[in-house]
């Protein structure tokens, strides 16, 4: 039976995985080749295997080019790629432990301690540990909000899914209203850099920080595919998943934690970056269905191919200038709704 029901779940995920490989490759090669300097895709590769074994293709391009793609351009891409899996997956996750479908990485004050602590550094602190010092101030920000949440919770007794979202929307505009006082206190002349941040970017991305969101991502993302199954029982209320033997807000908990930390995490190196996770999940069950073992990976590679395109719109629309990225997924993702509330009604 199980066999039965494994096949079934998988049947055509193979196929849809590898079409879904192809086109995050190609929309890979498009990022790092498009921009205010364009540059060929044969150029864009022949750096690419030039760096992984020196020598083994003839240089004929210049040092200029060959640092827009590798020290910009390639870390960018690789870094849209990490943000829009992991808001993704957390965006599915959520929406099935909470079983409501506008849950959101950004839902339980996750994102607003990661503005508080990237506001600290940008407008108080100053860059007292080096290039470091915004996404560990902004991942601290987003652990200390986790744990201000589950700490209300508990204070509480807030387990279940309305409570503990009511809890991370309260935690949640406490923790703006804070970081609004920051911004007031602070230098006005440097309050476009924290505007901009907090609508989302990935400019800064580096080869040498990349190793922290790709970590956290890897072991978050293979835990929550571990508990797939454990999902999709939550998606059908907590009695029956109590029944099947899962601990419930036991279970609820480590996943507001897993998303917590995945989220931080990106949120540091990326700013807030908006609509991703409410908005992806819901393409990958209209192409896969609602099994979590299909909406995980689904949502995951939907997620990083659609982060991949806003960065390019975004890099391309105001050249040479970058449009805040946030701004590009807001207005994709709020046409996305107005069009799925129609479809809907229509049905």
């Amino acid at each position: 039976m199980r066999e039965a029901i494994s096949r079934g779940a998988w049947g055509g995920m193979p196929l849809f995985l590898l079409g879904g490989l192809a086109v995050l490759l190609a929309s890979l090669s498009l990022a790092i080749s498009v921009g205010a300097v364009p540059v060929p895709l044969g150029t864009v590769w022949s750096v690419f295997l030039n760096r992984l074994s020196p020598g083994l293709i003839e240089q004929s391009w210049s040092q200029g080019r060959e640092a827009i793609v590798w020290d910009i351009r390639f870390p960018r891409a690789l870094l849209a790629m990490m943000v829009g899996a992991g808001l993704a997956m957390v965006g599915a996750s959520l929406q099935a432990v909470t079983r409501n479908p506008l849950a959101d990485p950004h839902l339980l004050g996750i994102s607003s301690g990661s503005a508080f602590g990237a506001i600290l550094a940008l407008l108080h602190t100053g860059l007292f540990l080096g290039l470091l010092t915004v996404p560990l101030l902004a991942f601290a920000g987003a652990l200390g909000a986790t744990a201000i949440v589950l700490a209300v919770s508990r204070i509480a007794d807030a387990t279940s899914a309305d409570r503990l979202v009511l809890a991370g929307v309260a935690v949640s505009f406490i923790i703006m209203a804070a970081a609004n006082v920051l911004i007031f206190l602070g230098d006005p002349r440097a309050t476009h850099v924290v505007v901009f941040w907090m609508l989302g970017g990935l400019g800064l991305a580096q080869w040498a920080q990349l190793i922290y969101p790709l970590v956290v991502l890897a072991i978050c993302a293979a835990w929550l595919m571990g508990r797939s199954g454990d999902l999709n029982a939550m998606t059908v209320g907590d009695e029956t998943a109590s029944t099947l033997g899962i601990p419930v807000a036991r279970f609820r908990l480590a996943v507001f934690v897993a998303g917590a930390l995945i989220t931080g995490v990106m949120v540091a190196f990326s700013g807030i970056i908006g609509f991703v996770g409410l908005m992806v999940p819901h393409v990958a069950r209209m192409l896969v269905g609602g099994d979590y073992r299909r909406v995980l990976p689904a949502s995951a590679l939907i997620g990083a191919v659609f982060l991949l395109w806003a960065d390019i719109v975004a890099r391309t629309v105001m050249a040479p200038e970058d449009l805040p990225i946030g701004i590009v997924t807001g207005l994709i993702g709020g046409v996305f709704f107005v069009w799925l509330l129609g479809r809907r009604s229509a049905v």
